[in-house]
């Protein structure tokens, strides 16, 4: 593929295939309206890699530039990553959509939640956004601890009667599951798919892949949540709703699958291309049923979420594409992460897509800079 550079972003790198110059336009462009510090932005085609770009930098004193081994938190785009390795503990036998969490998982089914189906789970109707009683902040670091309090709690609507994002918890409700079945982490699921594919991808970090981590400045101001109710206030706005109270080097040691992954634009994309792709992933092998990949992205829930100020369909763990956050095909599904970054499946084109940044914005979904992207990626198919 032709090596692609801009003289408008500040170390411009990577390809771009034949046809598709519109979207190297579009990430110039985004760096010259003064709204990028350093970002990446790949795309992944029928198992081959057309795009895979970056530029701008890395550090707050704009001297390091954004490389191949520059890496970001993703934030809740981490979260496509847990719907593919859910639906492939699904493909290999080890979990059904339709059980309950409980069954898994016994603890879980305390306090009302013993018919709470994994999917369920997944579609954000737990009814377990945030925890309502106050606890330190640093809990979040503690799995177990964290895993008990969810197996104790009583959900805080009837679960399955309406979807209410949930922003941290979902994450060590599907975590768990998957330490249950595999006996293995979700860190520890992604080490071994980035060794095998030579991903730059991380569910929690030693200090030597922390040090590529890109400086992330903060939003200029708080999203927008809309009116105000009690579910939201639990999922963010609590002193004791995120991680608080901890070293740089421990929030990113530690295991939040919801919302503390680290990677570049093209491992994103790589790691669930296979829901796109047919089943396969970007050697070829099959590791998703036709099947699997149906029953992960059907629809799971509809309506007016109670945490996130949109009218919103669920699939489970994906959200599918109905508000056009994600591109113009309505038939696509993604998911979005707090700041920007993004991450984009769609089967009807056999492609992937995943934005990643460090010049963290406001919008909590549709980014804009993401979403000029994605339609030039369209507008080039």
């Amino acid at each position: 593929m032709p090596a692609w550079s801009d003289a408008r972003v500040a170390g411009s790198a990577g390809v771009i295939a034949p046809g598709f110059e519109g979207v190297g336009e579009a990430f110039a462009q985004n760096f010259d309206e003064g709204l990028e510090l350093g970002a990446s932005f790949a795309v992944v085609k029928n198992g081959e890699t057309v795009i895979n770009i970056r530029g701008g930098y890395s550090d707050r004193a704009k001297e390091t530039h954004w490389d191949e081994t520059t890496i970001a938190c993703i934030y809740s785009s981490g979260k496509a990553v847990l719907s593919f390795l859910m639906a492939r503990a699904v493909f290999d036998g080890l979990l059904d959509y339709d059980a309950p969490v409980a069954r898994y998982w016994p603890e879980f089914g305390a306090a009302g939640k013993e018919n709470i189906t994994v999917a369920e789970a997944l579609s954000h109707q737990a009814g377990l956004c945030g925890f309502p009683d106050e606890m330190p902040p640093e809990t979040w670091l503690d799995w177990d601890a964290i895993c008990g309090k969810l197996a104790a709690m009583a959900p805080l609507w009837p679960p399955g009667t309406a979807n209410g994002y949930h922003p941290q918890t979902v994450g060590f409700i599907a975590g768990e599951l998957l330490r249950r079945v595999t006996g293995k982490s979700v860190g520890a699921l992604i080490e071994e798919l980035s060794a095998a594919h030579d991903l730059n991808l991380f569910c929690g970090m030693n200090e030597k892949d922390g040090a590529r981590a890109a400086y992330m400045p903060k939003p200029p101001k708080a999203p927008d949540l809309g009116p105000m109710n009690e579910f939201k206030q639990y999922a963010f706005l609590k002193p004791w709703s995120a991680p608080a109270k901890v070293s740089r080097e421990d929030w990113m040691a530690a295991e939040m699958p919801a919302s503390n992954m680290h990677a570049d634009a093209l491992s994103l994309a790589k790691i669930v291309h296979p829901l796109a792709n047919k089943g396969c992933d970007i050697s070829g092998a099959e590791v998703l049923s036709e099947n699997a990949i149906e029953r992960a992205l059907v629809e799971r829930s509809r309506g007016d979420d109670l945490v996130l100020p949109f009218h919103l369909s669920w699939a489970a763990g994906l959200m599918r594409n109905i508000n056009r956050h994600f591109g113009p095909n309505e038939n696509a599904f993604g998911h979005a992460g707090f700041g920007g970054s993004c991450v984009i499946v769609d089967p009807q084109n056999n492609l992937t897509a995943a934005y990643v940044m460090n010049k963290m914005s406001p919008y909590l979904v549709g980014d804009p800079r993401a979403v000029r992207l994605l339609d030039a990626v369209y507008a080039s198919l």
